[in-house]
């Protein structure tokens, strides 16, 4: 879904969207129950929309337009906003998302499931559509990657990031979608300002912290410890604190392998994903065919009687 960043004070927002959207939607003479029976959609995203508090899909925006006959308006102007500030964030984590956006460092060490600002889409998605109905789960998404644009942009801030090997492990959406989260780690860490380590479960020398966590690095010079429970963010800027758990994350990075031999790591589970995805449609193969066989017989013996021959005496 490719988007093109507006230019200048004259850029669009959510908001105006939304009202262009609601002028053409009431000269149709429809209610926006009455469009959303055509797109189809719920209601309330149409009403989200107009207000300018839900971000659209482009193929919504298409959609509208032939609808409305509207003459492309809506797909154009859809195609100039840049709706990743427009999205928001959970209340929970919007105090998080504002740290990423001005923090000059961050180190994090993470376990079972790939960071937020190293997921792909397809990743993020896998993850959020099982908790979330799917207009929710795409908006998290959005705002997902909207916190990654600036740790990827050139000259981004310094970004260090310590895998359990567990998160290579644990599978989320499938092997398609675990092979393209590899392959994106592999990507993302030869960034001059990000690097990428495992830490493998069996090194029984590595000191781990005991959850989860983030040590943020703020311009005004402020340090932030952070971490997640199942509902909630948790932050604390005890200078104790951070110095604590700073000296434990230099210390597992530096006993953890190096990003070249942690790429390597990453690399072999990549192979991994691949094996085990032309298992699975090997043993697909398989199962359909003993399927059918045992299809067969059930035919066979389902079939009409046939009479037996019995000996003479």
């Amino acid at each position: 879904m490719g988007r093109r960043n507006a230019e200048g004070p004259g850029a669009s927002t959510a908001a105006v969207f939304g009202e262009v959207l609601r002028h053409f939607r009431e000269a149709a003479g429809l209610t926006q129950e009455g469009l959303a029976v055509r797109i189809p959609c719920d209601r309330s995203h149409v009403a989200r929309v107009e207000a300018g508090s839900r971000v659209p899909q482009d193929t919504f925006a298409k959609s509208c337009d032939e609808l409305l006959g509207t003459g492309g308006v809506l797909g154009r102007l859809w195609g100039r906003i840049d709706w990743y500030p427009e999205v928001e964030h959970p209340d929970w984590f919007r105090r998080r998302a504002e740290m990423d956006a001005v923090a000059v460092a961050l180190r994090e060490y993470q376990e079972r499931v790939i960071p937020g600002l190293l997921q792909t889409e397809e990743y993020a998605r896998a993850l959020f559509s099982r908790v979330a109905d799917p207009d929710e789960a795409e908006e998290r998404v959005r705002a997902r990657m909207s916190r990654q644009r600036r740790f990827l942009d050139a000259g981004g801030p310094a970004y260090h990031v310590v895998l359990d090997e567990s998160c290579l492990r644990t599978v989320v959406g499938g092997p398609a979608v675990m092979r393209g989260q590899c392959a994106h780690l592999l990507d993302v860490g030869r960034r001059p300002n990000i690097r990428v380590q495992i830490a493998p479960a069996g090194l029984a020398v590595l000191i781990r912290p005991n959850a989860s966590m983030s040590l943020i690095e703020l311009p005004d010079g402020q340090r932030w410890v952070y971490s997640e429970s199942l509902d909630r963010g948790h932050f604390n800027d005890d200078p104790a604190l951070f110095r604590r758990h700073s000296q434990t994350y230099d210390v597992l990075r530096a006993d953890a392998p190096s990003a070249p031999d942690s790429a390597a790591l990453i690399s072999d589970a990549l192979e991994g994903f691949q094996q085990d995805g032309q298992a699975r449609v090997r043993r697909g193969d398989l199962d359909q065919e003993q399927l059918q066989r045992r299809q067969r017989r059930q035919l066979r013996r389902g079939g009409p009687p046939f009479p037996r021959r019995r000996p003479r005496a």
